[in-house]
C-alpha cells in the first residue's frame, strides 16, 4: 500500500507516493508487456491495433473522460495532465492524447469532484505515469479527502476501511474499461500515419443504413 498526503494508514506509517523519490523500476516484462488491443473499425472494416498505436484529439479525450474542453486545456497548460503523444506547439497544432492519458484524465475528474487536494492529485498523476499497465488494471485508489492511498489487494482496502480512512475509492481497472468502451465508439488517429480511425457507433451505423435505403 502506498500513499500521498500524511503518510499514514490505520495509524501505521506507510511509504507515501513522493516520500522516497522514484519507485523501484519494474522489470521489462511488466513495464513493456503487450497492451490490451483496442479494436477500432475503419472505413474498410475492423482493424485491430494496440492502444499505444492510437492517439486521441482533445474533443475525443473530453468525451471519453467526461470533462469539458476548458478543463482539458487548463490541465494541459498547468502540467496536471499533459498529452503524452503530441503537445500543442501553437496555433494550428492539435494535442494528441494516449489511451493511458485519457484514463488518467477520468481519474483526475473523479478526485476533483470528491474534493481531493490538487497537490495530492498531482502526486497521484505522477505515480500513475510511473506504473506499468498491468499494475494499473489491478490498482484501487482510495481517498479520505486529505490523503490518496494505493491498494493492490482486498486486504489493503479492508485495512483502510477498518482504520476509518479511504471513504472514496476508484478501481482503476473499471475506469480503464469504461474509457476503452467509450473510445471504441469515437474517432482515433494512427500515431504513425495520422490516418483517422472511425469508431463503431451503433447510431452512426443505423444512419448509414437508412441513407442506403433512401
Amino acid at each position: 500500500m502506498r500513499t500521498s498526503g500524511d503518510g499514514t494508514a490505520g495509524g501505521a506509517p506507510v511509504r507515501g507516493f513522493g516520500e522516497s523519490g522514484p519507485y523501484p523500476v519494474h522489470n521489462s516484462a511488466v513495464d513493456h508487456a503487450p497492451q490490451r488491443p483496442t479494436v477500432v473499425p475503419n472505413g474498410g472494416g475492423a482493424a485491430s491495433m494496440t492502444s499505444e498505436q492510437i492517439g486521441y484529439r482533445g474533443p475525443t479525450a473530453c468525451a471519453a473522460a467526461g470533462i469539458t474542453y476548458r478543463q482539458l486545456d487548463y490541465w494541459a497548460r498547468t502540467g496536471l495532465v499533459e498529452p503524452s503523444v503530441r503537445p500543442a506547439y501553437g496555433s494550428g497544432t492539435q494535442r494528441l492524447y494516449s489511451f493511458r492519458d485519457v484514463v488518467v484524465l477520468k481519474i483526475v475528474k473523479r478526485f476533483l469532484d470528491t474534493g481531493v487536494s490538487l497537490q495530492n492529485i498531482r502526486t497521484t498523476v505522477q505515480h500513475l505515469r510511473e506504473r506499468g499497465f498491468r499494475d494499473l488494471e489491478r490498482m484501487t485508489l482510495m481517498s479520505d479527502g486529505a490523503t490518496v492511498y494505493e491498494c493492490t489487494s482486498p486486504d489493503e482496502v479492508h485495512a483502510l476501511l477498518q482504520g476509518g480512512q479511504g471513504i472514496f475509492g476508484i478501481a482503476v481497472g473499471v475506469v480503464w474499461r469504461d474509457v476503452e468502451s467509450a473510445l471504441s465508439q469515437l474517432h482515433g488517429e494512427r500515431i504513425d500515419t495520422g490516418e483517422t480511425l472511425v469508431g463503431h457507433n451503433p447510431a452512426d451505423e443505423l444512419a448509414r443504413r437508412r441513407n442506403r435505403a433512401v
